[in-house]
């Protein structure tokens, strides 16, 4: 058997959820030295910014960065392929090439994301909700010249694996707040997660309550303009609310992954919410889960994977661990409609205002009932997606070592060759 080399391409070094996946994608496999040599080609990933932590992994990736450099220059070949980022930018660039995405948030994905899904070899996405949509979606039109109706649809392999659940040692951020019983939610700025309303719901039940909401946000980057520009659309919503008593408070710039676990796990921050209209997986929801957080999320999209625990009762019916919110399942708005990504005629969930406020209340006034059930499923999730099960998700995903698969790989190469 011998070790394969893996070239990884995708937004490895910045501050955005691609990042998070393709580091998460890094660590996995860097734990097998045994079976992978990696290589890393970094790209941008929008506007986002890079991390710029002083840490051992980030000169770890600086030293492979470089090695795979001067291997491309030395045109030297990779056995696989795996590229991290949305579909439209999957090519072939070794003789097995393996799409990874965080996949679709709507109820359907596009011609070109399934055109490109049909060069790779295998797709790994990040919910069940990804995986249906995928193999749900097909598209029917005419040949123009011979008129007969040919379809597109997702022929390649698709598997599923989630995020791990990370350990970290709770530090105290240093901040207190006014009341002792606040909401958290942790978003980029964009018409999917619908913050500005989440914001203004909040207010509107709450305004004469002492409770607050933290909101970690931005708009693109973790820089000063940033803020600004953020701060002023914040208070745009905030504006309506001249007399409340609630409290909002912005939380804004770069956090470590031990600085946001102890932000779920600051004492006054009580609860887990957002009013997004869908996820692929859904990681801060995700992580407050894992921290044991009471959740109050729309139960559609990607977050469903982590939100529900087997019934022992009816082994067929899972049970819902958080406050559901009750929604619709409506058309995109145009402003987020993302030519080639996200499509016209797609739909999401739109929660209903009446439900959020409601679990809002009721998550306040019964907390301990609902902390009980974040216990429980904060340990189903703590087994569920551990570091060792989704690492294994991961190098099997990836490359079994056995006879079969390893005439698979030399069939491949040679087909290449020729």
């Amino acid at each position: 058997m011998s070790i394969k080399r893996i070239l990884i391409r995708g937004p490895i070094l910045t501050s955005s959820g691609y990042g998070v996946h393709t580091r998460t994608v890094y660590r996995s496999l860097a734990k097998r030295p045994d079976l992978f040599k990696l290589y890393i080609v970094p790209v941008n990933w929008g506007q986002t910014g890079w991390i710029s932590e002083d840490t051992q992994e980030r000169k770890d990736l600086d030293k492979i960065i470089a090695e795979t450099q001067i291997a491309i220059n030395n045109k030297e070949h990779f056995d696989i392929s795996l590229q991290v980022t949305i579909p439209n930018e999957w090519e072939r660039l070794a003789p097995v090439n393996i799409g990874i995405t965080a996949g679709i948030e709507t109820t359907k994905v596009s011609p070109e994301w399934l055109q490109k899904a049909n060069e790779m070899d295998k797709i790994i996405t990040i919910s069940e909700h990804s995986k249906k949509v995928f193999e749900d979606t097909t598209y029917t039109a005419q040949h123009p010249e011979t008129g007969e109706t040919v379809s597109l649809s997702l022929n390649t392999p698709i598997e599923v694996v989630g995020y791990p659940v990370k350990e970290h040692e709770v530090i105290d951020l240093g901040f207190k707040l006014d009341y002792d019983f606040n909401y958290l939610t942790v978003c980029q700025m964009g018409p999917r997660k619908n913050l500005g309303t989440l914001i203004q719901w909040f207010c509107e039940e709450n305004f004469d309550q002492e409770v607050g909401l933290v909101v970690k946000t931005s708009i693109k980057k973790n820089n000063r303009i940033d803020r600004e520009h953020t701060e002023e659309m914040l208070e745009v919503v905030l504006n309506n609310f001249p007399n409340r008593k609630c409290k909002v408070y912005l939380l804004h710039g770069e956090m470590n992954e031990q600085e946001m676990n102890s932000l779920y796990n600051h004492p006054q921050i009580k609860c887990y919410t957002s009013t997004s209209h869908g996820e692929g997986f859904g990681l801060p929801i995700f992580e407050a889960v894992y921290n044991a957080m009471p959740v109050i999320v729309p139960g559609w999209s990607g977050q469903c994977d982590f939100l529900y625990v087997p019934d022992p009762k009816n082994k067929k019916r899972n049970k819902p661990m958080f406050a559901s919110v009750e929604y619709d399942l409506q058309p995109i708005q145009k402003e987020a409609v993302w030519d080639g990504v996200l499509m016209a005629d797609s739909m999401w969930s739109f929660a209903r205002e009446g439900s959020f406020k409601r679990r809002l209340r009721e998550v306040r006034t019964g907390y301990g009932n609902w902390k009980k059930k974040a216990q429980k499923l904060q340990k189903w999730v703590k087994k569920e997606f551990s570091e060792e099960v989704i690492d294994e998700k991961y190098v099997s995903g990836i490359y079994n070592p056995d006879p079969e698969v390893e005439e698979w790989f030399r069939e491949l190469e040679e087909m290449t060759d020729v």
